[in-house]
C-alpha cells in the first residue's frame, strides 16, 4: 500500500510553506438537515483532519461544497448556515459563513482572512456554472486562492468546474480523506480472498458496472434490496406486487451467474407502504399478492456464513427498509456480521449514505476497516470508471 500512497497520489501533506497562502478545499459537506440542525456530521467530521492540517500551518482556509440538488437557482432549504455552525462547533473555531462564492463578497472575505481562519463559501450549486464544469466559473472561483485541495471523492467522478475545471487554474492536490479514500478502495481492488461483495439498494444501473468490474475477483456476490427483485424477475420468480421493467430484468440477466447469491426468503406485508399482515415467505412460494421488504431469517443466516469465511468484503445498499422496525433486522445483521468479522479477519469497506446510516445503528462503525463517503462514487471508482475529480491527482 506505500507504493499506492507515495507514488500515485498528489497530496497536500507534501506541500511545504503553506502560511499565508490561500487554500481552497472542496469538501462533501451535502449532508440530512432538519430545520437548522445537521442530523448526520460523518461527512464533515471525516473532513476535519485536512481543515486542521491545513490550519495549523498558518494556512487561509477557503472551504467550498455543495448541499442537496438546487438546480442552479438559490434556496432558503439549501442554504449553508446549519454546516457552518456544525463546523464551528466541531473544529472548536469559529467558521464564517459567506453567502456568496465568485462576487465581491466572496473576494473581500477572503481578502480579510487572517493565517488560520476559516470560511466557508456558498453552495456550490446555487450557480449554473458548477453542474456545467464551465470554465469561467471555475477560473473565478480559483482566482480567490493559491492552492486547490480535493477533500470530496463523492463528487469526483462529476464533471464539475469545483472538481474538474478548476484544477487548469491552480497547483491542486489531493486531502488526507480523498487520500485514505483511494488507499482504501485501491486496496478493496487488490484482495485477499476469497473477496464477497454485497449489493443492496435500488437502481440496478449503478450496480452492473461494479459487478462486471469485479466478478472475476469476487468469490461471491450477495444481493439484496430492491435490486433483488430485478435479478428474481431475470430467473423467472415472483417479484410479489413489484414490477419489473424490461430494461432492469435484461441487465440482471446479463451478469447472472453461480457466485451471485440470491434471497431464499423475504420478509412481506400486504400494503405497499410496509402496512397490513407481515410474513416471511420462502423465494420460491412468494405470493404475487405481497410486497417484500427485507431479507428474511434464512437469507440472514446463509449470507452470514459466506461473510464470515471471507477475507475482503465490499458492502453498498440496505438489503430492505430499514427505516421501518419491521423491515430493519435483515441489514442491520448483515451489518453487524460484516463489523464483527472486519478489522481483523477481513478488510470491510462499507459506502453509501444508508449503509452507513444503518451501520451507525448497530453501534460497530469503529470496527469496519473503511467506512467511504463516497456512495455513487464509490461504485463509480470499483467500477473503472472515468473520475474526473481525481485527474491529475491519482494515477
Amino acid at each position: 500500500m506505500s507504493f499506492i500512497h507515495k507514488k500515485k497520489i498528489k497530496t497536500i501533506k507534501g506541500v511545504r510553506n503553506l502560511r499565508g497562502k490561500v487554500i481552497l478545499v472542496r469538501c462533501d459537506f451535502s449532508v440530512p438537515i432538519i430545520g437548522k440542525k445537521v442530523i448526520d456530521d460523518f461527512k464533515i467530521v471525516k473532513s476535519l483532519p485536512t481543515i486542521r492540517l491545513l490550519t495549523s500551518q498558518g494556512a487561509k482556509v477557503v472551504l467550498i461544497t455543495h448541499l442537496g440538488r438546487p438546480n442552479g437557482k438559490k434556496s432558503k432549504k439549501f442554504i449553508l448556515n446549519p454546516i457552518c455552525a456544525k463546523l464551528s462547533v466541531l473544529l472548536g473555531k469559529k467558521v464564517r459563513y459567506i453567502d456568496d462564492v465568485i462576487g465581491l463578497r466572496a473576494k473581500n472575505a477572503v481578502k480579510a482572512l487572517k493565517d488560520g481562519q476559516i470560511i466557508l463559501l456558498d453552495n456550490l450549486r446555487f450557480y449554473k456554472g458548477e453542474e456545467k464544469n464551465d470554465e469561467n466559473f471555475a477560473k473565478k472561483l480559483a482566482n480567490l486562492a493559491d492552492i486547490y485541495v480535493n477533500n470530496a471523492i463523492a463528487v469526483s467522478h462529476r464533471r464539475h468546474a469545483s472538481v474538474a475545471a478548476i484544477k487548469k487554474f491552480l497547483p491542486s492536490y489531493a486531502g488526507l480523506l480523498l487520500e485514505e479514500e483511494i488507499i482504501s478502495l485501491q486496496k478493496a481492488l487488490r484482495p485477499k480472498k476469497p473477496l464477497v461483495l454485497v449489493i443492496g439498494g435500488s437502481k440496478i444501473e449503478t450496480k452492473v458496472p461494479v459487478v462486471k468490474s469485479l466478478k472475476k475477483k469476487a468469490s461471491f456476490i450477495l444481493v439484496g434490496g430492491m435490486i433483488s427483485h430485478d435479478f428474481l424477475a431475470a430467473k423467472k420468480f415472483s417479484t410479489g406486487k413489484y414490477k419489473v421493467s424490461q430494461e432492469a430484468k435484461k441487465m440482471a440477466k446479463s451478469i447472472l451467474s453461480r457466485k451471485i447469491i440470491l434471497p431464499v426468503d423475504f420478509v412481506t406485508a400486504t400494503g405497499k407502504k410496509g402496512d397490513g399482515d407481515i410474513k416471511v415467505y420462502s423465494a420460491k412460494d412468494l405470493k404475487q399478492s405481497v410486497w417484500q421488504f427485507d431479507i428474511g431469517p434464512e437469507t440472514i443466516r446463509l449470507y452470514s456464513r459466506y461473510l464470515k469465511k471471507a477475507k475482503t468484503i465490499i458492502w453498498n445498499g440496505p438489503m430492505g427498509m430499514f427505516e421501518n422496525d419491521h423491515f430493519k433486522h435483515g441489514t442491520l445483521a448483515i451489518a453487524r456480521v460484516v463489523a464483527s468479522v472486519s478489522s481483523g479477519k477481513a478488510f470491510g469497506v462499507v459506502g453509501g449514505g444508508e449503509t452507513v446510516s444503518a451501520l451507525k445503528q448497530t453501534k460497530m462503525l469503529d470496527y469496519v476497516d473503511w467506512i467511504s463517503t463516497g456512495g455513487g462514487a464509490m461504485l463509480a471508482y470499483l467500477a473503472g470508471d472515468k473520475m474526473p475529480g481525481l485527474e491529475g491527482l491519482v494515477n
